[in-house]
């Protein structure tokens, strides 16, 4: 009798392990799904409507964060380094603002001077 109630205790242990690492995994696959989307999508975008090559563009990450929208991606162009264009791709892909690295800063870039920003895309 004691050895079938140690292993039901057992079992229960087991499956409720299971159900804890299951609620804590499955947020953190959201959240990387989810910044890989809107990192293909913006790149899809730059490539297929911005007419960009791949050979332009030194990285685009998704991102997670704090503040709403939660999911927004960084582009860095090769061209400009010092600067992160931030872009929104929830219905449509939309160039927000761009982060002026410390190299930015210190050069003096203003926003007159970037190649990539358009206010009105």
């Amino acid at each position: 009798m004691m050895i079938i109630m140690n292993k039901k205790v057992r079992i229960i242990v087991i499956i409720m392990a299971l159900l804890v690492a299951l609620l804590i995994v499955t947020p953190v696959i959201y959240v990387q799904m989810n910044k890989n989307i809107y990192a293909n999508r913006v790149t899809d975008y730059l490539l297929e409507e911005q007419n960009y090559s791949r050979a332009e563009i030194e990285s685009v990450k998704g991102v997670w964060g704090i503040k709403l929208p939660a999911f927004y991606t960084i582009v860095t162009f090769k061209d400009e380094p010092y600067v992160e264009y931030v872009y929104f791709a929830h219905n449509e892909v939309l160039q927000f603002s761009y982060i002026l690295n410390e190299e930015g800063l210190e050069e003096g870039i203003i926003e007159s001077d970037l190649k990539h920003y358009d206010p009105f895309e």
